[in-house]
């Protein structure tokens, strides 16, 4: 029966039978045996294959190029290499499949650019087999952490017939002919013939709709897929993307910064812990900013805390230059952020109580009439990780809110019945999964942390 590599190195009892299936590494020829390097995915490490000359298969076996898949027979035993315990002594090798002279993935270097124009071939590299051994643990261990903290998991809308954001980026869904869709006497299109009866779009969020569900529940989030069409081709930006989006009754934006702080310290705790030669091998490449003993000191060290006013005060005695303004109704830029935590604090930062003119519709005004409860958890490496607010739980104030702003609220009828029907406090945030993972891998393109990147011009896979 077949074992994993990963069971192999895990069990590393020797002088006993095993198969293995995996793909081809590398194979050094020699006149009388041959050397094999395999790896199944399973595991960052590789296995060794030692194949003596006159073995069942050895000639079709050792004639395969990298890429190859090959299925071995033999007896694990201990090795005498550097940098490995066990290797396995061939009995017969069978070759499960061949590639041709185009295959792409070679032993040299490989551009993460031309990695991305073969999506579907990256993950056999090392780099990309470890990036998404730790998306795994990361997704794992975020079920987890909500689970034992008497959280409910729901599934949101991925269509929607609200601009939870407001922001009008959002990715139309429709039924009816492009060419020619019907219309209405006045000329425009007649969304009332679509599928849905009105116009509909794929969600940038989930939030709005676990809301309900907290004020039911209790305690809910949801983990799923959300969608921006934002014409952005920076390397923090997809229009494809997964958010966590935990949301509290009954709590304030303290509650739920205490929350955010011990997620993100959970998610490193996790990945340190699990994941330590993926993130050796990941955070040994160039250029990352991220290493091991920023994660342990994310996750060890008291998140401070400081207002949006503070945080402008600090900026604007600071001893350098910035390039974006620093007075107070500015929106604080990844070199603020980066500034607050990697110089000023040296430590993680939670600021709260943000200007409303730039933050959503929902969030809960402050007696002041010009700030409200918000927050973004700032680390240092990247800046902000996780936005979140403290929701306007009253009815009369929220209505005045989407007037000022001009919104129509009667696609939101049934959230301003969430303030008429047992209105309490209540809380949450937002987390994008591949900023996390893009954190804690130490990698510089979010392009590179999900399987297929969806950005402007660039859907084929």
């Amino acid at each position: 029966m077949r074992e994993t590599i990963k069971d192999l190195l895990s069990n590393p009892t020797v002088d006993r039978k095993v198969e293995v299936k995996a793909w081809v590494k590398s194979i050094r020829k020699g006149k009388k045996f041959s050397f094999i390097v395999l790896n199944d995915g399973s595991t960052q490490s590789d296995l060794q294959i030692v194949a003596d000359e006159g073995i069942e298969g050895y000639e079709d076996g050792v004639s395969v190029t990298t890429g190859a898949a090959l299925e071995v027979h033999g007896k694990l035993v201990q090795s005498g290499g550097k940098n490995q315990s066990v290797e396995v002594q061939a009995s017969n090798l069978k070759v499960l499949g061949r590639v041709d002279e185009s295959y792409p993935l070679q032993k040299k270097a490989t551009s993460l650019e031309f990695l991305r124009e073969n999506a579907h071939l990256r993950i056999r590299t090392q780099t990309f087999g470890a990036v998404f051994r730790v998306r795994h643990c990361l997704a794992m261990a975020t079920h987890q952490f909500f689970h034992e903290r008497g959280f409910f998991y729901v599934n949101t809308p991925i269509i929607t017939a609200v601009d939870a954001e407001g922001a009008g980026e959002m990715f139309n869904v429709s039924t009816m002919p492009m060419a020619n869709p019907p219309k209405t006497a006045n000329g425009e299109v007649n969304y009332q013939q679509d599928y849905f009866g009105k116009e509909t779009s794929l969600c940038v969020t989930g939030q709005l709709e676990a809301e309900c569900y907290a004020l039911g529940l209790g305690k809910v989030y949801t983990f799923g897929p959300t969608f921006r069409s934002e014409n952005s081709n920076t390397p923090r930006h997809l229009a494809e993307f997964w958010m966590i989006e935990p949301e509290v009754a009954f709590a304030d934006l303290d509650e739920v910064a205490d929350l955010a702080s011990s997620y993100v310290q959970f998610l490193i705790k996790r990945a340190l812990e699990e994941c330590g030669p993926e993130l050796e091998f990941l955070h040994a490449r160039e250029g990352v900013t991220v290493t091991r003993e920023t994660l342990e000191k994310v996750r060890d060290t008291t998140f401070k805390r400081i207002t949006y006013t503070e945080a402008i005060e600090i900026l604007g005695k600071a001893d350098r230059k910035f390039e974006f303004p620093t007075s107070w109704g500015s929106e604080l830029q990844t070199e603020h952020e980066r500034y607050l935590t990697e110089v000023h604090f040296e430590a993680p930062v939670i600021v709260t109580d943000y200007p409303k003119d730039f933050k959503a519709f929902y969030m809960k005004q402050n007696p002041d009439g010009k700030t409200v409860r918000a927050m973004d958890v700032l680390v240092p490496g990247v800046g902000e990780l996780i936005g979140g607010s403290q929701r306007e739980d009253d009815l009369g104030r929220l209505v005045e809110r989407m007037e000022a702003l001009g919104m129509n609220q009667a696609p939101l009828w049934w959230y301003l019945d969430l303030r008429r029907f047992g209105s309490v406090p209540h809380a949450g945030f937002g987390l994008g999964f591949e900023r996390a993972i893009m954190y804690i891998t130490g990698m510089s393109n979010i392009r590179d942390v999900i399987p297929f990147p969806r950005t402007p011009n660039n859907c084929d896979f």
